[in-house]
């Protein structure tokens, strides 16, 4: 955290999604408690019924913590947590890591790829520099341009743009103005939507948009309007087309990172998948040699991944009641997968939700997200009506008591920043 000043992200504040002006939380912990016949939304809903329930965030400690800018890491902080970094200094500091480990580092532009006529199999790389990179297995880490994976093998690609029309984005670094808060802040304009993410040092803002209905020019205006504090850089624009490989791993290769796909930056999933990936390849490595089982089973497993979060980012456009815009009117009336639709109507019919295997996203997170996106459920269990309005009342005092005193017992976010890894 010191090497990449580092901050603590207990989760997303989104603003203006579901609505102009309307604000809700997508923390990274767990809301109430569970019991073995239902979630603990069901006796929320109950609750709320009966006008005995408070706002589904005040049973979350990483939500009220966020709120009230508190995280810690101490041994026993009954918090869940992910990192803003600065990517650019976590490349550097993985690369020390790697090379001290013993990884040798070759600099160069590749200029051919030398196939096996027979297999197709990638046999060697040739640099602009004459040297040739020999091996028995490539992984494809050259971004969108997926020059292995895509312009040597042809793995083909399946675009999502139908889905995920951000196609553009622009981001410049500004200056901090105010102790840095444990989360995201993810604010909805006419044509997408831009970030705000502090680091110790400096804040990271970008602004992510459809070219189809606003101009480069226009997001980088509305952006500098918007962002708090001196620009310490000049707007960067980048372009991306959301979908996946249709293989990710093909022949001896295996694309991770932006050459296995993207999926808009709206959750903060990419360094994820990365991760994942290299996991999944470990576990999966063909140290007796390649066989196309083991790479059906690495690509089902990837397909699966990427197609689950793939869903919850959707949710995020097609539940709105924005429309404002063209962009929120296209976003609103799209017609989405079938995986998704359902577990939508499942949600608003019965206030159930489910989690596959591997899933990243947990049920904590597809219920707040829906319910802050305006998806009400029309009922709940039944068996949270055998408990008694008073016992109901007391298990969500008990509940909202233990969040309120985790919480205090929290440090400041900043002072604790200082305390554990400070880079400043």
């Amino acid at each position: 955290m010191r090497a990449t000043n580092a901050t603590f992200k207990l989760g997303i504040q989104f603003e203006s999604w579901k609505e102009l002006g309307d604000k809700y939380f997508h923390s990274f912990g767990t809301t109430g408690k569970d019991t073995l016949i239902t979630e603990f939304i069901h006796f929320w809903l109950r609750g709320r019924e009966l006008g005995i329930a408070k706002d589904f965030g005040d049973y979350c400690v990483e939500y009220k913590a966020a709120l009230e800018g508190r995280c810690s890491a101490k041994e026993g902080a009954p918090l869940n947590y992910a990192f803003h970094l600065d990517a650019g200094l976590y490349a550097q500091f993985l690369q020390k890591r790697a090379e001290a480990a013993g990884a040798k580092r070759v600099e160069g532009k590749i200029v051919d790829v030398i196939q096996d006529v027979n297999t197709g199999y990638i046999n060697r790389l040739t640099l602009d520099s004459g040297d040739v990179v020999d091996g028995d297995l490539f992984i494809d880490c050259t971004g969108f341009r997926g020059l292995l994976i895509e312009q040597t093998l042809h793995s083909g690609f399946e675009d999502w743009s139908h889905w995920l029309p951000c196609n553009r984005a622009v981001a410049i670094q500004t200056e901090a103005v105010s102790p840095p808060p444990p989360y995201t802040r993810s604010v909805a304009h006419n044509a997408g939507w831009r970030w705000q993410i502090p680091l110790q040092n400096r804040v990271g803002n970008g602004s992510v948009y459809c070219s189809h209905y606003m101009s480069d020019d226009e997001a980088a205006k509305h952006l500098l309007e918007e962002v708090e504090g001196k620009p310490l850089t000049e707007p960067k624009f980048l372009q991306f087309k959301t979908g996946r490989r249709r293989q990710c791993w093909n022949k001896n290769c295996v694309a991770i990172g932006l050459s296995s796909g993207f999926i808009e930056p709206l959750e903060s999933t990419s360094i994820h998948l990365a991760m994942t990936a290299i996991t999944r390849l470990l576990q999966l490595f063909p140290s007796g040699g390649i066989c196309q089982s083991v790479i059906n089973e690495y690509n089902r497993q990837a397909d699966t991944e990427i197609e689950r979060i793939r869903d919850f980012i959707i949710l995020h456009y097609k539940a709105t009641e924005r429309r404002d815009s063209r962009f929120w009117r296209y976003c609103g009336q799209m017609k989405i997968p079938e995986e998704l639709a359902h577990r939508i109507n499942l949600f608003r019919e019965s206030g159930k939700s489910y989690q596959v295997e591997s899933e990243l996203f947990r049920l904590d997170s597809w219920m707040q997200v829906m319910l802050g996106q305006g998806i009400v459920p029309e009922s709940y269990h039944p068996i949270v009506s055998t408990m008694e309005a008073r016992e109901l009342k007391a298990v969500l005092g008990n509940i909202e008591s233990h969040v309120n005193q985790s919480v205090s017992a929290l440090s400041r976010h900043d002072e604790f920043l200082k305390l554990y890894c400070s880079s400043l």
